[in-house]
């Protein structure tokens, strides 16, 4: 079974996870302002991928950026891939290829744990991705353990570019947020993806 396979149903009941929905569990996280870059980048490529459309698009001009932007902030001191193949556990259906991962390794030529974040891309409905992204989160625990480089959360975000719900994955606790934000709230976006980095969400 790969990633895509998983609904939210089937990932709990196969790996024993206890979902709690909360709205707002990163509500009090301070916001982090955008570059100049990125802003300029944000008002050129949104209108486009909106346009497009497609999955690709949103993650290619949208994504991507948002994820340059937190490497960055943390002065190129992180790693993160794109359309990576992530098998980790072909016996329990942990394989399959992830939209972006992000490790707290700056090894960037190949990936290094602990993986703290999951970011699936999605062209509108978030809600039928949320199985995918907890199934990769569960491999993330996976391979972080295996290398001996276990922490104590892994982080996960669905998005269609323009709206993000994020994830958290302590043991066999899964905390979903039940507040999305839209890119118009970039500083609230990049504060979030940057306090999950910092593990201090």
């Amino acid at each position: 079974m790969a990633y895509s396979n998983w609904t939210l149903e089937t990932v709990q009941k196969a790996f024993h996870l206890e979902a709690v929905n909360t709205a707002g569990i990163f509500s009090d996280v301070e916001p982090v302002a955008p570059s100049a870059h990125l802003t300029t980048a944000l008002e050129r490529n949104v209108p486009l991928a909106f346009a497009i459309g497609t999955e690709k698009a949103k993650s290619e001009l949208i994504v991507s950026a948002v994820l340059v932007e937190l490497w960055e902030h943390f002065d190129r001191d992180i790693s993160f891939f794109s359309g990576i193949d992530f098998n980790v556990d072909a016996e329990n259906g942990l394989t399959g290829v992830c939209d972006f991962l992000v490790s707290l390794s700056p090894a960037q030529f190949h990936l290094e744990a602990p993986i703290i974040i999951l970011v699936e891309a999605k062209r509108d409905n978030l809600t039928i991705g949320l199985g995918q992204c907890v199934a990769e989160m569960v491999a993330a625990q996976c391979f972080n353990a295996e290398r001996e480089n276990d922490i104590s959360c892994v982080y996960g975000a669905l998005t269609s570019g323009i709206d993000w719900v994020f994830l958290k994955l302590e043991g066999k606790k899964l905390q979903l947020d039940m507040a999305a934000y839209t890119i118009e709230r970039c500083d609230k976006i990049l504060g979030i993806l940057a306090s999950m980095t910092a593990q201090k969400a």
